[in-house]
């Protein structure tokens, strides 16, 4: 594969977005370089995160930009953002120059930052938010002005939300465009976006790939930071593939498949075998009987559902984000009480029970949010690699952590888990998302005696990760553990799955063995949609 690139000889103009048609203008920008990165280096605690690497960013394009994780994507990304401070290097934006101290440098120069974990204000409205911190926001200025200037920034650039919605009311994907509507507003010609999917519905991503298609039309750049191959070949013009902190190559998206580029940004190819079972005769060892449970708002999350996840079995659940699946992994992890009916944990009943009563009956939990739920990203690794295993006598002695103990528990799990980290003891805020969700994963297979609950195992991660983790949960299946894998990827729950249960406005609509599952079929339910149902073995509820 040849890549294109393309050098820049003096400064670059500004694409004349605001006089010409938008198409005609980001045709004219297309080949016109806005931002260019040479011979970028950085490293953190001596460990090399980016090593002399380039990027070109040409004006009226959607520019990929992959790699596994802790690739370098993200640490680059947040150096053009002036959010990080490059060893070494120089970046040019229209022909000139800069070094950015801060984000506000960065954006005054028109470069934004979309993150993957949202930067917003939860209990302030959108209007309040897109303001905050705006240095065109007038020090006196009355709510309905806010408003009214929000709503002019929204017909502007074509993101529907409502300005004067709270935050925390907003979905998802109306959140992201908050988000993406702050930078615009700003000035931002660049536009980062760092993983801008990994959250998002099928129909909220194609709603996100239509608003970056008319940003590149009027002539701006847009990068997309993505796993999700297929994505990138729709939505990218060009690609560039990072590996291990080094430049790999840049193309062009035509004529590039999937399997091509994931073997640019892994080296190697590799493909993940499952055998789906008949396990119907198996014991029940996670059943929720009549459960009825509400969501942190206070409304009904989960009604009257009834689900059994057998012995050595995957039952995957499948359903459009916000259907009850968080509330339903909650449950079943004890950190959401029930307004009504039993949850059994191999024969125990634990209804009302604990978080730390579900774990001694040995259920592990891959939270939804590794973040602020399965990590303290301000602790060392070691104190992550042994949270929820201090309290046993191998590490705990009678006043205090046995130091040797903890010390060998840590390096034996991050070893198994090949997490990479410069020490036991650097952060865990510097790992990459794949290198955090291996570490949660290992140390909740260790917990998972009798059960597991993974929510969105693989979310986020590159395709080697996905794998790390998705063999894992193999591995537990065949030690006899009992699997609830919830997942907005339907390719993830097919591939995964003895038995798919789908979920719709908090019930479970249709559970299918896996061998009668239809991705048609599926997908009617998970609308909403009545569904004509096939084959042996499945039921109604």
């Amino acid at each position: 594969m040849r890549s294109r690139r393309t050098s820049s000889t003096g400064p670059s103009r500004v694409c004349p977005a605001s006089k010409a048609d938008p198409g005609e203008a980001g045709a004219a920008c297309r080949a016109v370089p806005g931002v260019v990165a040479r011979n970028i280096s950085k490293s953190f605690d001596g460990v090399p995160a980016l090593v002399d690497v380039d990027l070109e960013l040409l004006r009226g394009e959607v520019h990929a930009l992959l790699g596994e994780n802790g690739a370098g994507k993200t640490t680059l990304s947040n150096i053009l953002a002036g959010i990080y401070r490059a060893d070494g290097g120089r970046l040019e934006v229209d022909g000139v120059e800069r070094q950015f101290h801060s984000p506000a440098q960065a954006i005054a120069s028109g470069i934004g930052m979309v993150h993957q974990h949202f930067k917003l204000v939860a209990p302030m409205t959108v209007a309040e938010n897109i303001h905050l911190g705006w240095e065109a926001t007038p020090r006196r200025i009355k709510r309905r002005a806010l408003v009214e200037r929000t709503a002019g920034l929204i017909d502007q650039f074509g993101l529907r939300v409502d300005p004067e919605a709270k935050v925390w009311q907003l979905s998802v994907g109306e959140q992201q465009r908050v988000e993406i509507l702050r930078v615009l507003a700003r000035g931002a010609t660049t536009l980062i976006l760092d993983e801008p999917t990994a959250v998002l519905t099928t129909a909220e991503a194609g709603d996100l790939f239509n608003v970056m298609r008319s940003l590149t039309a009027a002539g701006r750049t847009v990068v997309f930071i993505s796993h999700k191959l297929n994505e990138v070949l729709e939505i990218g013009d060009r690609i560039t593939v990072l590996r291990n902190g080094h430049h790999v190559v840049t193309c062009d998206a035509a004529g590039v498949t999937a399997r091509q580029l994931a073997r640019m940004m892994t080296g190697e190819e590799r493909e993940l075998s499952v055998e789906h079972r008949d396990t119907s005769a198996n014991l029940p060892v996670l059943e929720l009987r009549g459960v009825t449970a509400r969501s942190a708002r206070g409304l009904i999350a989960l009604h009257d559902v009834d689900l059994v996840v057998r012995r050595g079995e995957i039952l995957g659940v499948a359903g459009v984000s916000g259907n009850g699946q968080s509330e339903l992994a909650e449950v079943l992890t004890g950190l959401r009480p029930v307004d009504g009916g039993e949850v059994v944990v191999s024969g125990q009943r634990l209804t009302h029970a604990g978080s730390r009563r579900f774990a001694d009956a040995g259920v592990g939990n891959i939270p939804e949010d590794r973040i602020g739920t399965g990590l303290v990203r301000s602790a060392p690794v070691l104190d992550n690699a042994i949270l929820r295993h201090y309290r046993s006598p191998e590490l705990s002695g009678r006043v205090a952590l046995k130091r040797r103990a903890t010390v060998e528990f840590a390096r034996r799990l991050v070893e198994k888990a090949r997490v990479r980290t410069p020490s036991l003891h650097s952060m865990t805020s510097i790992l990459s998302g794949g290198n955090q969700q291996r570490l949660i994963v290992h140390r909740e297979a260790l917990v998972a005696t009798s059960a597991f609950v993974a929510m969105h195992p693989s979310r986020g991660l590159d395709v080697h990760a996905a794998q790390d983790v998705q063999a894992a949960l193999l591995d537990a299946r065949e030690k006899g553990c009992a699997i609830l894998l919830v997942s907005d990827d339907l390719d993830e729950v097919l591939l995964m799955s003895d038995r798919i249960a789908v979920m719709y406005e908090g019930r479970v609509v249709g559970v299918f063995d896996r061998r009668d599952a239809d991705r048609e079929q599926l997908g009617l339910l998970m609308g909403g949609h009545d569904a004509p149902l096939t084959g042996e073995g499945t039921e109604r509820r």
